[in-house]
C-alpha cells in the first residue's frame, strides 16, 4: 500500500531493497516531515542575513535536534571549527590534487572505490562520485602520511560527499574527524579504536552489567560487534538519516556521542540481547538491532541517546582511555619482538 508513495531510491541515492519496510517508513516520515519543517524555520532564523554559526548553548541545542540538510556543509565546518584550519591553508586541497601521487596510495584507494556504497546510484561506474571520492581520499592520503589510506575512510568520505556535495568540504571534514575528533582510529596500529572498544566494554559493564556478562558468557568479543560501528561512524550500519543526525552531534560534541549511541542501542535492545542463547544468535541480534524501527525513527532515537545511557562525562571517558591505553602499552612491551 505505502510502496507507491516512495521512490525505490532514497534522497541520498541509496536503493531500497526488496525487504524495505515501506509501511514503517511512511509512519516515520509522516511525523518527521513536521519536525523537519519546524527545524528548517528555526535554522533559517538563526542563520538569517548571513550570520555566522558560533559554538553557543543555543547552537548546541539546535544541533542536537538536527541540522537541515541544506545547511549541513556550512554548519559542520563551523561547529567543528575546521573552517579556521581551512582559512590558514585555503589552497591546500587543490595544491595536493595538482600531484604527483604515489602509485601505492593510488592503487590502495582505487581498490576500495567499487566497494563503497555499491547500492548507491551516485557511486556506480557510470556516475561521477567515484572520481570525486578518489580526489578526497588521495588528497587526504598525501596530506596525512601517518594515516595514508585506511579502510573505512572510504565510507566516511563517501557519506560526507553525499551530504556536502563538495570534494573540498568533504576533505576538510574528513581531516577534522581523523585528526581531532577520532585521533589514532585510522593509524596502522588503530590504537585509539582498540582502546575505545575497551572503554565501551567497561561502560556497558557499569551501566548494563547483565548484558556485559551475557555477551562474555556467549563468547562474542565486543570488537566483533562494534568495530564497524566505530570505524565507519555508523555509516553502513544505521539508517542514513540517523547516521547524519549522529554526525551533526559528532562534529559539535566529539567522540563521546559514539559511546552514547552504542549504549543506547544496547540498552534499548536489552531484552532481545538477553534472549539469545548462543554465539550465532547473538551476532545476528546485534545486526538486527541497528535496522529496527527505533533506529529508523531518528528524531526519537537522537533524543534517547541523551537520556537512556544516563550520565556520561568527558572526564570519565578520558580516565578510561588513559587506563586502557596504559594497559595496552604495557602488554605491547611484554610481547617479544618479531
Amino acid at each position: 500500500m505505502a510502496r507507491s508513495n516512495f521512490s525505490a531510491v532514497d534522497e541520498y541515492g541509496f536503493e531500497r531493497h526488496e525487504d524495505f519496510d515501506y509501511e514503517n517508513y511512511e509512519d516515520f516520515m509522516s511525523n518527521y516531515l513536521k519536525v523537519l519543517a519546524t527545524r528548517a524555520q528555526k535554522w533559517a532564523s538563526l542563520l538569517g542575513e548571513g550570520k555566522s554559526v558560533k559554538r553557543t548553548n543555543t547552537v548546541k541545542r539546535y544541533v542536537r535536534k538536527g541540522v537541515p540538510s541544506e545547511h549541513r556543509p556550512s554548519v559542520w565546518m563551523a561547529i567543528s571549527e575546521v573552517d579556521k584550519m581551512r582559512d590558514q591553508s585555503p589552497d591546500l586541497f587543490h595544491k595536493i590534487l595538482d600531484g604527483p601521487f604515489e602509485k601505492e596510495l593510488v592503487d590502495l584507494v582505487k581498490t576500495d572505490l567499487p566497494r563503497t556504497f555499491p547500492d548507491n546510484i551516485y557511486f556506480t561506474k557510470e556516475a561521477n562520485h567515484q572520481t570525486h571520492l578518489f580526489n578526497i581520499l588521495i588528497a587526504y592520503a598525501h596530506n596525512n602520511r601517518v594515516v595514508g589510506y585506511c579502510q573505512g575512510l572510504n565510507y566516511i568520505a563517501g557519506l560526507l560527499l553525499l551530504a556536502t556535495k563538495s570534494e573540498e568540504t568533504s576533505f576538510w571534514l574528513l581531516k577534522v574527524l581523523v585528526e581531532k575528533i577520532l585521533p589514532d582510529y585510522y593509524t596502522k596500529t588503530m590504537d585509539g579504536l582498540i582502546v575505545d572498544i575497551e572503554v565501551l566494554s567497561e561502560l556497558v559493564k557499569s551501566k548494563v552489567p547483565d548484558v556485559h556478562q551475557h555477551v562474555i558468557n556467549l563468547g562474542l568479543p565486543w570488537a566483533v560487534i562494534t568495530t564497524k560501528w566505530f570505524v565507519c561512524l555508523f555509516a553502513e550500519v544505521l539508517p542514513i538519516e540517523t547516521v547524519l543526525r549522529i554526525w551533526d552531534c559528532l562534529f559539535y560534541e566529539g567522540s563521546k556521542i559514539l559511546f552514547r549511541v552504542c549504549l543506547t542501542l544496547i540498552k534499548n535492545n536489552r531484552a532481545e540481547i538477553m534472549a539469545c542463547n548462543d554465539f550465532t544468535s547473538l551476532a545476528e541480534c546485534f545486526k538486527a538491532i541497528v535496522k529496527n524501527a527505533s533506529a529508523l525513527h531518528c528524531h526519537e532515537f537522537m533524543q534517547s541517546i541523551f537520556r537512556v545511557p544516563g550520565t556520561l562525562s568527558n572526564a570519565t571517558i578520558i580516565k578510561l582511555r588513559a587506563r586502557f591505553a596504559k594497559q595496552r602499552r604495557e602488554q605491547q612491551q611484554k610481547e617479544p619482538l618479531r
